[in-house]
């Protein structure tokens, strides 16, 4: 039960930084590309590889605090960290065409889905 508790705080945490951060990056760069989201993605793969590679690989944190921060904080921040962790750790593994494949079919695919998204919601609008 503490772990589920650590990933929900975690996640409120992350997602109130992440409409923080985002917002207040568009008070210095202009909206016409998306340098708000671009900033939280970049520096959430940049936190969760810390926590991850400095934090956890070394015994320094807990397995509630690793959730806390990871799936909580960072997975409420942006969702783009594990994806980045996770092509990390394929290419750790020498599993280089596999990270590659994992690049490719995400990009692909989540675009391809919210293109979706965006068309089945316009027809009935």
């Amino acid at each position: 039960m503490l772990s589920y508790f650590a990933v929900a705080i975690g996640s409120a945490i992350g997602g109130t930084l992440r409409f923080w951060l985002s917002n207040f990056v568009y008070e210095f760069l202009p909206p016409t590309f998306p340098f708000g989201t671009l900033s939280v993605n970049v520096l959430g793969s940049f936190l969760i590889g810390i926590i991850m590679f400095g934090l956890d690989d070394r015994g320094l944190i807990s397995h509630e605090m690793r959730l806390f921060l990871t799936v909580g904080v960072c997975g409420g921040f942006t969702t783009f960290s594990t994806f980045s962790l996770e092509t990390i750790n394929l290419l750790k593994s020498s599993e280089y065409t596999m990270a590659f494949i994992n690049i490719g079919v995400s990009v692909v695919l989540c675009l391809a889905a919210t293109f979706l998204a965006w068309l089945l919601s316009a027809q009935r609008g």
